[in-house]
């Protein structure tokens, strides 16, 4: 196993952001269109949050109750995604390693992690999931 293995040898940089002003249908939209879980959240080129399928879940009332979808849409028009993301998320640089992202994904609870630029955490660089870090560990064997 290669034990200093950077991050930024397994996430993704091709990365589906929203901009802070956009509305929470869009991010709905692409968490549906592209078959993601999470999408950073930009204000200008900042990163500024993170928001997830889970967060958009727990809004809806459609997979609760037949009939809802409009309540749903009522939803999601009253809320931004202010409202609902994570502000300020617990990012990681893209010259940590591998390991270390391992460890803050088992203990912190997290699923997605931002990933960085070593000099300046504002600006996004890519995006590392619990799925990226199987993916790499399953390879070694």
């Amino acid at each position: 196993m290669r034990k200093r293995e950077l991050v930024n040898t397994i996430m993704t940089r091709d990365i589906h952001v929203v901009q802070l002003e956009d509305k929470l249908t869009d991010v709905r939209e692409l968490i549906r269109k592209h078959g993601i879980r999470h999408v950073p959240v930009i204000y200008g080129k900042q990163l500024v949050g993170i928001i997830s399928k889970t967060d958009l879940n727990r809004l809806t009332f459609s997979s609760l109750f037949a009939g809802q979808d409009d309540a749903d849409e009522a939803v999601f028009d009253m809320l931004t995604i202010s409202q609902v993301m994570s502000h300020r998320p617990r990012v990681v640089k893209a010259n940590e390693t591998i390991k270390q992202v391992a460890e803050i994904l088992s203990t912190e609870e997290f699923h997605a992690l931002p990933v960085v630029d070593d000099k300046d955490e504002t600006k996004l660089v890519g995006i590392v999931t619990t799925t990226d870090v199987i993916r790499y560990m399953l390879e070694q064997y």
